[in-house]
């Protein structure tokens, strides 16, 4: 019913930047949280930032002050500007929204859902 897909990881070195983008398409009545998690070899998922409907974010402590996470509710895009990228945040991340999507004419739902991944890779 909802797919979200992630554009925009590759290979950067230590102190430069990237922005990941995440586009949701399907049969969307509305996003409300979206965020960026990310999950490093041998490590569990963790969060990176999230923000709200409203705009309120919340960033994981590894991160603070590196990176931005924003979000088009118009377009339905999630973006995450990642600044002064180290060793680190080398890992696959993943777009994560929850939604609430139209089943048949009348039927709302509402669920959970994460994109397949982009790698990002942090070495020079």
């Amino acid at each position: 019913q909802v797919q979200l897909v992630e554009s925009g990881g590759g290979l950067v070195q230590p102190g430069g930047s990237l922005r990941l983008s995440c586009a949701a398409s399907g049969s969307i009545f509305a996003i409300h949280v979206m965020g960026w998690y990310r999950q490093a070899p041998e490590k569990q998922r963790e969060l990176v930032a999230s923000i709200t409907r409203g705009g309120v974010t919340n960033y994981g402590d590894s991160v603070t002050g590196r990176f931005t996470i924003s979000r088009d509710s118009a377009k339905k895009t999630l973006d995450l500007q990642m600044d002064s990228l180290n060793p680190e945040d080398t890992a696959v991340y993943y777009c994560n929204a929850d939604v609430s999507y139209y089943r048949g004419t009348t039927n709302i739902y509402r669920d959970n859902y994460w994109g397949q991944g982009t790698q990002v890779t942090v070495s020079s």
